[in-house]
């Protein structure tokens, strides 16, 4: 007899487990991530050469210098991430029954993870890295970025719902899923855009203000510099809709709802973290781009897309038991 897709193969203590480990393994992710747009900002993409996985045509390097030790120590961390997401497809896939949702975002998980590292293999293999000024490695770290927020999503998806039982989604009116999927593409269509500008940054980096404006001006500028022109305005915009949408977001449930809790908590999350996100982009300009305000960022941006994915799974995801109350409520989201 085949298990209902929405009932758990495992026990309440493998559960709670597989979503401690998630939570882990996102903060894992963290690390790795800050520490690979620390690898793009110092210019030590090149540091194992063109060779991957080997580094420099070993496994280990025994001589180099500290571009070889940042750029293997990034390679040594992904190899360390993959095993672990492609642990937690495995996991989801063995110990949940099909059609679970937890066992989809688990699978997704291990999915990601190897394309992650596939186009990672290909920068370095196709020299897309150090000093190329390619419209190819602009539209590759584009789609690295993305790849990565929906890694990022996948982990923390499987961690929510193996936590918390979730079993189906819900019925959403056209307003609801409109709004949520243009929130979720506006905010990975801003996060490729910050990547393109981020290594315009580094590829052209100013020595002061007017020098910077001068290059954004100058009628022989590189495409990259253009390019990053335009990342402060879609900032902006994008920035006045996950305001709203979060505003919006905060008008679901009330105040005793339990689900309600943790949905105005992400909401709120959302608000702050995306001012704080606008106020780190001014400052980033002013200060001429270092490392540090990239680091941050970025760092911002990943918390700004893992909570607004939170956000949105408080809005789509029937958790089992949910009173009537509860459900009629998330159906007045519509506008």
């Amino acid at each position: 007899m085949e298990i209902a897709a929405n009932a758990p193969l495992t026990s309440f203590a493998t559960t709670r487990r597989l979503s401690s480990f998630c939570w882990g393994v996102l903060i894992f992710l963290f690390a790795v991530i800050l520490w690979g747009s620390f690898v793009r900002a110092s210019g030590s993409g090149a540091g194992c050469g063109s060779h991957w996985p080997l580094c420099n045509g070993v496994v280990i390097p025994e001589s180099g210098n500290w571009k070889t030790l940042v750029e293997f120590t990034h390679r040594v961390t992904s190899g360390i991430s993959l095993i672990l997401c492609v642990a937690i497809g495995f996991w989801g896939y063995n110990k949940y029954a099909k059609g679970s949702l937890v066992r989809r975002a688990a699978i997704a998980t291990g999915l990601l993870i190897l394309s992650e590292a596939a186009v990672g293999a290909g920068l370095v293999l196709f020299g897309l890295v150090d000093q190329n000024q390619s419209h190819l490695r602009a539209i590759s770290l584009g789609i690295h970025l993305m790849n990565t927020f929906f890694l990022l999503a996948a982990v923390v998806l499987t961690a929510r719902w193996s936590e918390l039982g979730a079993t189906r989604l819900r019925r959403l009116s056209p307003g609801q899923l409109w709004s949520s999927v243009s929130a979720v593409l506006f905010c990975l269509g801003l996060g490729a855009s910050g990547a393109v500008t981020a290594l315009g940054d580094t590829l052209f980096p100013a020595a002061s203000l007017q020098a910077g404006l001068a290059q954004d001006l100058s009628p022989t500028r590189h495409f990259l510099i253009e390019l990053r022109i335009y990342h402060p305005v879609i900032a902006v915009l994008v920035s006045f809709y996950l305001i709203l949408f979060a505003r919006a977001a905060l008008n679901l449930v009330g105040d005793k709802d339990v689900t309600g809790s943790r949905l105005r908590f992400h909401a709120w999350m959302v608000l702050v973290l995306q001012c704080m996100q606008l106020t780190l982009g001014v400052l980033n300009i002013a200060l001429l781009a270092p490392i540090a305000v990239q680091m941050a960022h970025l760092l911002m941006a990943d918390l700004v897309w893992i909570n607004l994915i939170l956000l949105l799974s408080e809005i789509w995801v029937q958790p089992p038991q949910q009173s009537s109350q509860q459900a009629s409520t998330t159906s007045e989201f519509a506008s």
